[in-house]
């Protein structure tokens, strides 16, 4: 009987899968040595793959700090921390203003809302200037405007002026943060507007309105940022603040912000683990992209990946993050699986992947020198072990025979 044209490539796909089973991972990820920047992920004399470090560098950002001197502010003159750090609430726009003028309680008096461009328009008198400003101050020019109107006469308490509400400052953050740009901390939703319930009400301390909340609205401080040397500009003078009180529970003067203020953390060259954890000068959590597949037409959901589970506490480590993508654990196959993390140095945007044996990770003694932390915008995948990759390439070779099947039956009746 002449041998069936299915057999040799079904023992060809056989081979095949036994081979692929028994291969073993590729070669370690390759990186630009300047792109390493954090503890444990450099895997140097373990068990877990050597990373190709090229263009090698004199010293890695874990072993190096610089001590520069602060960034200068030009144009602008150092002042102490006092004459920028005060707790006096300077108006913004969209701050609410009750205005209460002498003997008119209907015509001028009301509430009235600072403009984007820092300017109260009342009646018919041209707009007055509140930007910056506190409501003793705006009380003053907005009296002036209306004695020259000839609107009110020139009596002491002709206007009196009082916060209804103090709305979001809009300021700029640079530096050692993971998402400068223009931030608007003290911010209110429609709902927690003072007011709205309540009634008009007098008088308001937005405590959002401060240096701590715009650094963490601006992603909150990287590891290599010098929480003591934080950086207040505003208008031609500049501040230095020691913030790293507030992560240890001692306190720091938290200036209230005005409308306009710059901000600028300044960078140390290494890490800071004391800033890898939730609390007043970073975030609560970061985002994580997570890959576990064991085909590639299968679903991340099957492999417990989901919203809740790419979002993580900061200060999350890659094992951590491995346990919460489903990747330890299982059968004795599964003890033989790799993963690797996709990381970004924030300083230089340069990105680096590091290698590691999971089953490592979890019984090794040195484990944290290798276990390194999860930052925002990171990315982890899991590969399968060699045993696991054999069963999912006989699998597959039972599909491919199990759809040859019905053919070679067909060619037979046909012969």
């Amino acid at each position: 009987m002449p041998r069936s044209p299915f057999t040799a490539p079904l023992a060809s796909l056989v081979a095949a899968s036994m081979t692929l089973g028994g291969c073993a991972a590729g070669p370690a990820p390759a990186n630009l040595s300047q792109a390493r920047w954090a503890p444990g992920q450099d895997a140097a004399g373990t068990v877990h793959p050597q990373s190709e470090w090229t263009a090698p560098d004199a010293a890695s950002a874990q072993t190096f700090c610089s001590n520069a001197p602060l960034p200068s502010v030009p144009g602008a003159l150092r002042v102490a921390p006092g004459e920028l750090g005060t707790a006096t609430l300077r108006l913004a726009p969209g701050d609410r203003l009750l205005v209460e003028i002498l003997g008119d309680p209907d015509a001028l008096s009301g509430t009235y809302a600072v403009g984007a461009d820092g300017m109260v328009a009342l009646g018919s008198i041209d707009p007055v200037d509140a930007l910056g400003a506190t409501p003793e101050r705006f009380a003053h020019d907005l009296k002036s405007a209306l004695v020259a109107a000839g609107l009110v006469r020139p009596l002491r308490n002709a206007v009196r002026v009082r916060l209804a509400e103090a709305g979001g400052v809009s300021v700029h953050v640079a530096g050692a943060v993971f998402n400068s740009g223009a931030v608007r901390p003290g911010e209110r939703t429609p709902e927690s507007r003072i007011g709205q319930k309540e009634g008009e009400a007098s008088g308001d301390a937005n405590a959002a309105r401060t240096l701590s909340t715009a650094l963490r609205a601006a992603g909150g401080l990287r590891p290599d940022a010098d929480a003591r040397g934080v950086i207040l500009v505003r208008g031609d003078r500049y501040a230095v603040f020691d913030m790293a009180g507030l992560m240890t529970g001692h306190g720091a003067n938290d200036p209230v912000l005005a409308s306009g203020d710059r901000i600028i953390v300044p960078e140390t060259g290494c890490f800071d683990e004391a800033l890898v954890r939730p609390g007043p000068l970073t975030q609560p959590g970061i985002k994580v992209f997570m890959s576990n597949l064991t085909r590639s037409a299968n679903n991340n959901a099957g492999a417990a990946i989901n919203e809740k589970t790419g979002s993580l506490p900061y200060g999350t480590r890659m094992l951590q993050g491995l346990v919460a993508m489903n990747c330890v654990g299982g059968t004795k196959m599964q003890a033989g699986r790799r993963a690797i993390l996709i990381s970004r140095n924030p300083a230089n945007g340069q990105s680096v992947v590091i290698e590691r044996k999971i089953e490592q990770l979890v019984r090794s003694a040195d484990r944290d020198t290798v276990d390194p932390y999860l930052m925002p915008g990171d990315a982890l995948a899991c590969y399968d072990s060699k045993w696991t990759n054999f069963r999912e390439a006989l699998g597959m070779v039972s599909e491919v025979a199990g759809s040859i099947t019905p053919a070679i039956i067909l060619q037979q009746a046909i012969d």
